[in-house]
């Protein structure tokens, strides 16, 4: 970034979940962190502090009401004193799946989900994108509306949600079509897309930047597209 901005978000996705069996947990309840999600959000708190400490003003957190989002929040409100304001506008996006256990061929087996395969890029088995995109983009000014609210032009909120929603957001601030292959995103555990704003009234696009601080510890971690 050449200036300082109005204002930045940054969207931080939660961490490792305890989910030994591979469900689709989309918005079920107690859906924990392992130990290792811990220590990676522990790892996202930290680089907001350093933040903090080299004179960014974060004044603000929200946070997906799910337990996930909760407990990834957690370290955030430790280090940097700040309470965590649930917002619905930032859960997982409905699954048809949810609470199964599956695979492309068990999906292919049993005639009672196939009605729900038939479009992918709506997607037919869930939430529209469309709608998942335009829920967060309001959340994720309305933070930043918050942040300058509190501290000023300049300030800075952290929101942490999950991996589609979080993908969904950056493909519509960057005018990029919403299908995809869920492969290619860039979201990963604990992750941080940050949303930099220079005006409040949807007059421009914010511009993105991405990092991961709790890369250190994906190896072996179970990835699930979509948690």
């Amino acid at each position: 970034m050449s200036s300082i901005p109005l204002a930045t978000v940054h969207v931080m996705r939660h961490g490792e979940v305890d989910n030994p069996d591979r469900i689709v947990y989309g918005r079920l309840p107690n859906y924990h962190l392992t130990e290792k999600g811990r220590a990676m959000t522990r790892a996202s708190a930290e680089h907001f502090a350093r933040l903090a400490r080299e004179g960014h003003n974060i004044v603000y957190l929200t946070c997906s009401p799910l337990t996930r989002t909760r407990e990834s929040a957690e370290p955030i409100t430790e280090l940097l004193g700040l309470e965590a304001h649930p917002d619905s506008r930032l859960i997982e996006g409905g699954n048809h799946f949810e609470g199964l256990h599956v695979n492309k061929d068990e999906l292919l087996r049993n005639p009672r989900h196939w009605p729900k395969l038939l479009n992918p890029t709506r997607p037919s088995w869930g939430e529209p994108y469309g709608e998942q995109a335009a829920r967060m983009a309001a959340a994720i000014r309305d933070a930043a509306a918050k942040a300058v609210e509190l501290g000023g032009e300049g300030a800075e909120a952290i929101v942490v949600s999950h991996q589609l929603p979080i993908w969904m957001a950056r493909r519509s601030a960057e005018g990029k079509f919403l299908p995809h292959d869920p492969r290619t995103r860039q979201c990963n555990l604990a992750s941080v897309t940050s949303f930099h704003f220079d005006d409040l009234q949807g007059n421009s696009r914010p511009t993105i930047s991405y990092c991961e601080p709790a890369a250190d510890l994906y190896s072996g971690v179970i990835q699930l597209p979509g948690s």
